[in-house]
């Protein structure tokens, strides 16, 4: 951690001003498995989906008493935050304190977009701020691990990266930034939510691995490149491994629309059912093949969420029914979107 900058108006004893954080979210993942590290271990290991939004937010009121969180039932950003106090406190020489950490957000629970570890990075950096610190990446990685048993990347910089989500750390970066995709996002299986801890633990195979292996060669390549198409292939690729270990209700559904609407591919998230049809958006008419693959998942009972890219928001992907709702940033309110969302 490194020290902060307090700003006019606050009081200088470290522990004792509120502090506040902020943390994004994600759309679940491009390709989740099993790798190898530099050692020849193997990890499990994910890609994410970024998003810039919706998100939380965090502040943190240091006081006498117990650490407390409101909403009451975010027991992981608790527990990562009385971490970070612990860590704060010893880093500079005051007393652990107590508190009163309040989250604001729209991530919804349960789809697989983060939620928890966008509750726990906002948290970790909220109290942090009201020591007058700032932690490092490294520093949020190894809190969430402890929080939440395993995290998302959220904690770094925007390029893709395979990452050891039980172990907090980085396997490769793949590249400085994904190739131009459109994403119009939707939930599978009616939108309910997973208990990814209820999930039973995968018990990779040497095959399985070498399997992996070849399709992080070939992201690594896509990324390279700039090739959608490759990505759209690899995501679609290690879907349907995500599929047959967890058997998300819809996905023949998912990929066949793709097929038909000229779709690069799909991604999904493997601990939720929140998924996506991938789109280049340099294709001819890939304007009017999103909105029409936007109309299709509707009536298939595929919830529309949001349409989004990873270059921006072009204009002429935003409009008509792909886009649900509107980009809007995460909202104030402390409650939760109820699981099944007409817009994320």
């Amino acid at each position: 951690m490194t020290a902060g900058t307090r700003p006019p108006g606050t009081t200088e004893a470290a522990g004792t001003r509120t502090g506040s954080g902020h943390a994004p979210c994600h759309h679940g993942e491009i390709l989740q498995g099993v790798f190898r590290d530099r050692h020849g271990r193997i990890l499990p290991g994910l890609v994410t989906l970024p998003m810039d939004t919706p998100g939380t937010r965090a502040a943190f009121l240091p006081r006498p008493g117990p650490l407390t969180v409101v909403p009451a039932d975010r027991t992981k950003a608790l527990r990562a935050a009385r971490l970070t106090v612990e860590e704060c406190a010893v880093r500079t020489g005051r007393e652990p304190t107590g508190g009163e950490l309040t989250l604001h957000g729209d991530v919804p629970v349960g789809l697989g977009m983060g939620s928890s570890t966008s509750d726990v990075l906002a948290a970790v950096r909220a109290v942090a701020d009201s020591f007058g610190l700032r932690p490092g990446p490294g520093t949020v990685a190894r809190i969430a691990v402890r929080a939440e048993r395993a995290c998302d990347p959220l904690m770094l910089d925007g390029r893709p990266r395979l990452f050891a989500q039980r172990h907090g750390r980085t396997l490769e970066v793949l590249g400085q930034a994904l190739p131009p995709l459109v994403v119009v996002g939707c939930t599978l299986g009616g939108g309910h939510p997973v208990d990814t801890l209820a999930l039973p633990a995968p018990h990779p195979t040497d095959r399985d691995v070498d399997a992996y292996e070849e399709l992080r060669a070939q992201l690594r390549r896509a990324i390279r490149d700039r090739d959608p198409a490759l990505l759209g292939r690899v995501a679609t690729a290690g879907a349907r491994r995500g599929r047959l270990a967890r058997g998300h209700e819809g996905f023949d559904t998912l990929t066949g629309l793709a097929e038909r609407a000229g779709a690069v591919g799909v991604q999904i998230a493997h601990s939720g059912c929140v998924a996506g049809v991938l789109f280049d958006p340099a294709d001819p008419g890939a304007a009017r093949r999103v909105r029409r693959c936007a109309r299709a998942l509707e009536r298939e009972g595929l919830p529309v969420t949001r349409t989004f890219t990873t270059i921006g928001t072009p204009e002429e992907f935003t409009d008509g029914p792909a886009h649900s709702g509107g980009d809007r940033p995460a909202g104030s309110r402390p409650a939760r979107r109820p699981a099944r969302v007409s817009a994320l």
